[in-house]
């Protein structure tokens, strides 16, 4: 049986989940990038190969280790891929939105699919059934909102995220709420709509730690699973991990 490591490092949680074979068995957020805790990673879990995807300054003596330890992989615009990136530039494509990619096409080969990622930022990401990244959009997360309108004004608070908001808000909490969560969630059934216009059918794939605010609120149809990027990042893995 062979254990991968997938390390996804966001700019809000860095996160490690492991896979034995093709099955993801746990993972949990790391607190920190330093050495020490990747090594106690591989002392727990003796993985033969890992992975990471990194959309910010990490430690770089962790992938020294990695490497030393395990067959790993950096995910970068170099890493072979089940698509294509007919892009201007594809080497500034985030690594989390090429995880994201990688899974749609791994699990929904002959389709259309619209990813929708849901961390510190959202990314609209779509991938034709003739497996090219072709592009989409990045717009600021449910957490970010929030801490603008705290931080932009002088007397608005900061308000944690909560899926129970009412249509009305009633007070100054319920009305940043609203503004904020059902904003995102006609923002999101909006661009559906206007990629249903165009494409007409396709798959929309929603992930990140946000889903569990804006799912119910969502009235378009969504395959909703918080681990694709880990999933995404395995089968990358399988690729250039041989």
């Amino acid at each position: 049986m062979s254990t991968t490591l997938c390390f996804d490092f966001g700019n809000t949680r860095k996160k490690v989940a492991v896979f034995q074979d093709a099955e993801m068995k746990e993972s949990e957020v790391m607190p920190d990038d330093t050495v020490e805790t990747v090594r106690s990673l591989i002392n727990r879990f003796k993985p033969t190969k890992s992975i990471l995807s990194s959309v910010i300054d990490h430690n770089l003596a962790i992938e020294e280790v990695l490497t030393s330890a395990t067959q790993f992989h950096k995910l970068s615009h170099l890493t072979k891929l089940a698509f294509t990136t007919p892009v201007g530039k594809p080497e500034t494509i985030g690594a989390d939105r090429l995880a994201l990619a990688s899974a749609s096409v791994h699990f929904y080969p002959t389709s259309n699919n619209l990813v929708i990622g849901m961390g510190s930022c959202v990314t609209y990401n779509f991938i034709n059934k003739y497996h090219e990244f072709v592009g989409g959009a990045i717009s600021p997360g449910l957490e970010m909102r929030l801490k603008a309108l705290n931080y932009y004004t002088a007397k608005l608070p900061l308000v944690k995220a909560d899926s129970n908001v009412p249509l009305i808000g009633y007070d100054t909490t319920t009305n940043i709420l609203t503004g904020v969560v059902l904003g995102l969630a006609k923002e999101i059934d909006g661009f559906i709509e206007a990629y249903r216009l165009k494409f007409r059918n396709f798959n929309v794939l929603l992930t990140g730690g946000d889903i569990v605010y804006l799912a119910s609120h969502l009235k378009n149809k969504i395959f909703a699973d918080p681990d694709l990027i880990f999933k995404g990042l395995y089968a990358i893995s399988e690729v250039n991990n041989p």
